[in-house]
């Protein structure tokens, strides 16, 4: 749904909408959108300030692969958002400009509105966590043999091992003589 400035300058646009899985692309490797995402606010344009203000909500089903087990991690969405974007003036030279306080909060559009998707398409990736695990608990993958280790253990041991000492290893540490006795 595509923010028309022109429709907003009118009234404020309401908003109550169903994206099914696939209609907004998550180019991340390997996560995917489970169910619908539904997305309910309003768009609506502060002439004086000449900035779009976008409030709302949304909740949806992300997945991926867990990050220690690679089995399917499954993360459940559901947030509000309360945007403001201005026209992003391109300066002449084309060089480096400076952002005033308060404007690095600030989104910004190009041309005569804002792309409704590709907000949710943000706003559901700020959303996810950091680390995407199928549970906090989870133990993974053994590093020697690969057994996942939610199912079954194994009997693999696992040495902690400075690799900033190894070096030292080989040294052989001589018996004190008499003379530090």
């Amino acid at each position: 749904m595509f923010l028309n400035i022109r429709d907003m300058e009118v009234r404020p646009i309401i908003f109550d909408l169903t994206y099914a899985p696939g209609e907004i692309e998550f180019l991340e490797a390997g996560l995917r959108q489970r169910t619908d995402l539904k997305v309910e606010g309003r768009a609506e344009w502060l002439e004086l300030v000449e900035e779009i203000h976008l409030k709302g909500s949304f909740s949806v089903e992300m997945e991926s692969d867990c990050e220690r087990c690679l089995e399917l991690a499954v993360m459940p969405v559901q947030r509000g958002f309360d945007l403001y974007y201005r026209a992003a003036n391109s300066p002449a030279g084309g060089g480096e400009v400076a952002l005033k306080e308060g404007e690095v909060e600030m989104g910004f559009f190009e041309g005569q509105g804002l792309e409704l998707l590709e907000v949710l398409r943000e706003q559901v990736l700020l959303a996810l966590p950091m680390q995407r695990v199928c549970e906090p608990a989870c133990h993974g993958l053994c590093p020697s043999c690969g057994i996942n280790r939610n199912r079954e253990q194994c009997s693999c041991v696992s040495e902690l091992v400075d690799e900033r000492w190894a070096a030292l290893k080989g040294f052989a540490v001589p018996a004190p003589s008499a003379l530090e006795k």
